[in-house]
């Protein structure tokens, strides 16, 4: 890939990014926390495809070991134009082996970022995670999320 078809992908995600960000805080603000992780899956999906995405739900993220090859090893909550993994929760807070399992998820599927939202926390933005699989140009990206300094 070219240097400019590397900037359009990472706009591509970013703008995915920043789309998926908005639609979920959306629904927070309209929901609010503690219903089941189902609804708010199948409410953001529609969010998504009204913004005119191709959004794919409950996504079977195959696992490969040992020369074996397996189909039904997890499941990712949405992935959206084949680029951007979501992964949701509805958890009063967050524990590190939800990011981690995110981070697989990314790794499994070859994909570079992915956005952990958490719609139990009290509000959007402490229960939004970016979780980005390996080196990548983008890691700095002005969509910004529980980072220090963001009010």
């Amino acid at each position: 890939m070219n240097s400019h078809e590397d900037m359009k992908a990472q706009r591509d995600k970013e703008e995915l990014a920043r789309i998926a960000v908005d639609c979920g805080f959306r629904l927070h603000k309209e929901l609010g926390p503690g219903l089941l992780e189902s609804v708010y899956e199948a409410v953001l999906a529609r969010m998504l495809e009204n913004e005119g995405l191709q959004v794919r739900r409950q996504v079977p993220v195959p696992i490969a070991v040992m020369g074996m090859r397996f189909e039904e090893g997890f499941r990712a909550d949405i992935l959206i134009e084949d680029l951007l993994l979501l992964e949701l929760k509805s958890v009063e807070n967050l524990a590190p082996v939800h990011s981690k399992q995110l981070l697989t998820y990314l790794r499994l599927l070859e994909l570079p970022l992915g956005l952990l939202m958490n719609f139990g926390a009290a509000t959007f933005k402490e229960g939004v995670r970016r979780i980005v699989n390996g080196p990548q140009s983008f890691a700095s990206s002005c969509l910004r999320v529980n980072q220090k300094g963001d009010e």
